[in-house]
C-alpha cells in the first residue's frame, strides 16, 4: 500500500488476480478463495479516502460483499477486464451492498448474482461509472431483480454503465433526489432504465434496446416519497420487444413487450429529442396505476395515481404499434386502424383526476401535452371500461420547462 494525500490506495496483487483467470478462459473454482477473503477484509477495514483497486481478472465469490464506510472508491481495470463473478454464490441477497456516502465505483463488472448486482442504499454523492452488471445466461425470471440499484440516495450519477439481463430493471433509481443517468446502455432486461418515486432526474444520451420496456418513469404507492420532475431526452430507444420475464405481481410484470417509454402515475415528466422506434405495442405509453393490474400493493391517502403535467415534444418516432402484446389492444388496433394499421405513437389509458377538472376538462397545467409533429395520442378510455377509444384531438399545449439537474461534484 502507498500512502497518498487523499487516502490509502489498496492494490490487490497481480498474483491474486491471476488465480481468477487463465489462458483457457474463466476459472471459477475454489482457487479464488484467497482473493474473496482479501477483498472482504479490505472492505471491512476501509477508511474514508481509501481507493481499492482490483486488477484485471475474473474473480469468483460465493457470498455477498458489503461496504459501510463513507468516502471509499472501488476501481477496476475496465468493465470487461475486472469481473466479479457470483455464479457460485450460495449466501447473501446482493453482489455488492453499499450503505455509505461519497462512494465511487468504476471500471468493473458484476456478473450472475443471486439477487441484485449492485445496491447502494441511503447514501449521498454516489458515482457509478463504467460499471457493467450482467446475467450471462440471458433473459430469465430466475435472474436477480436489479442490476444497478441506488435507492433512497441524494446526488447520484450513473454514467457509461451497462446493464443486461435483470428480471426487473437493469438500471433502477428509486426514492431518490437529484439524479443523472447518462451515456449508458440497458439491454435484455424487463425494464431497461427505470426512475421510480424519484424527485429531479435527468436521463439522457442512453441506449435502451431489447428490453421489454425501454425507459420507465414510475410512481408507486406505499413508499416514503412520491416522485416527479424527470426529463428523458436525447436517448436512443428502439426494439424493446423482449417478452416480459418479470415475476408475476411485480410492477414491471404488467409492462407489455414492445414498450418504448412508459410513464406511470408520475408528474412533471418531459420526453424530448429522443429517437424512439420499432416497438410492437407503442412507442410511448402513459398510464395510471388503475390500469396496470399490480397485485399485492395497497393504497395510501396521499398517493396520486394519475400522470399529470406531461410534455412530449421534439422526438423522432419510427415504426410502432403494429403488433401489440395484448389481445384487447390487438383487437382495438384492427377495429380502429385496419389489418395493417398501427397503434399511434402515444398510448394513454385515459385515467385522470376528475377533481381537477374545470368545466369538465383538465386545466392546461395538468394536461398531457403532445406537440410532436404528426404524432397522435390514442385514449383507450379505461375509466369507462374501454368503451369509447378515440384519438385525442387537442394535444398541442406546453408546460414550463424544467431546469437541468446539477450535481455537486
Amino acid at each position: 500500500m502507498v500512502k497518498l494525500s487523499f487516502g490509502w490506495v489498496v492494490v490487490l496483487s497481480a498474483a491474486v488476480a491471476a488465480c481468477g483467470s487463465g489462458d483457457d478462459g474463466r476459472d471459477l473454482t475454489d482457487a479464488n478463495t484467497d482473493f474473496q477473503t482479501t477483498l472482504i477484509e479490505q472492505l471491512i477495514d476501509a477508511q474514508s479516502g481509501d481507493v481499492i483497486e482490483i486488477p484485471a481478472g475474473v474473480y469468483s465469490f460465493d457470498r455477498s460483499l458489503s461496504l459501510t464506510v463513507d468516502g471509499v472508491t472501488i476501481r477496476g481495470a475496465g468493465m470487461d477486464e475486472t469481473i466479479l463473478s457470483f455464479a457460485n454464490q450460495t449466501s447473501g441477497a446482493e453482489g455488492l451492498l453499499v450503505t455509505a456516502s461519497n462512494f465511487t465505483i468504476e471500471d468493473i463488472a458484476i456478473e450472475d448474482t443471486r439477487g441484485d448486482a449492485l445496491k447502494v442504499n441511503e447514501g449521498e454523492n454516489i458515482i457509478i461509472r463504467r460499471v457493467r452488471t450482467e446475467w450471462t445466461n440471458g433473459p430469465d425470471s430466475d435472474n436477480g431483480a436489479y442490476g444497478i440499484y441506488p435507492v433512497q440516495t441524494t446526488n447520484t450519477l450513473i454514467e457509461g454503465a451497462v446493464a443486461i439481463g435483470a428480471s426487473d430493471a437493469g438500471i433502477y433509481v428509486g426514492q431518490s433526489r437529484n439524479v443523472i443517468v447518462r451515456d449508458s446502455r440497458a439491454e435484455f432486461n424487463v425494464a431497461g432504465i427505470e426512475i421510480e418515486n424519484t424527485i429531479d432526474a435527468d436521463v439522457y444520451n442512453n441506449v435502451a434496446t431489447n428490453n421489454t420496456g425501454g425507459i420507465l418513469v414510475f410512481n408507486m404507492p406505499n413508499l416514503p416519497q412520491p416522485g416527479y420532475g424527470t426529463r428523458v431526452y436525447d436517448n436512443d430507444v428502439f426494439d424493446n420487444n423482449t417478452n416480459n420475464f418479470g415475476h408475476p405481481g411485480t410492477p414491471v410484470a404488467s409492462v407489455p413487450a414492445g414498450s418504448g417509454v412508459v410513464i406511470n402515475s408520475n408528474d412533471q415528466v418531459e420526453i424530448f429529442n429522443n429517437d424512439i422506434r420499432d416497438h410492437r405495442t407503442a412507442n410511448v405509453i402513459i398510464s395510471s396505476v388503475h390500469s396496470t393490474g399490480y397485485s399485492g400493493i395497497g393504497t395510501q391517502d396521499n398517493f396520486d395515481p394519475y400522470p399529470e403535467t406531461i410534455l412530449i415534444t421534439g422526438n423522432t418516432f419510427g415504426e410502432g404499434g403494429g403488433n401489440p402484446d395484448n389481445v384487447e389492444l390487438q383487437a382495438l388496433r384492427v377495429m380502429m386502424f385496419g389489418l395493417t394499421g398501427n397503434i399511434p405513437d402515444v398510448l394513454w389509458d385515459g385515467f385522470e383526476n376528475a377533481d381537477l377538472h374545470e368545466n369538465g376538462t383538465m386545466p392546461e397545467q395538468f394536461r398531457i401535452c403532445l406537440d410532436n409533429g404528426d404524432a397522435q395520442m390514442l385514449n383507450v378510455d379505461g375509466p369507462n371500461s374501454y368503451s369509447n377509444p378515440h384519438i385525442v384531438e387537442d394535444t398541442a399545449c406546453s408546460h414550463e420547462r424544467r431546469a437541468e439537474v446539477v450535481l455537486p461534484f
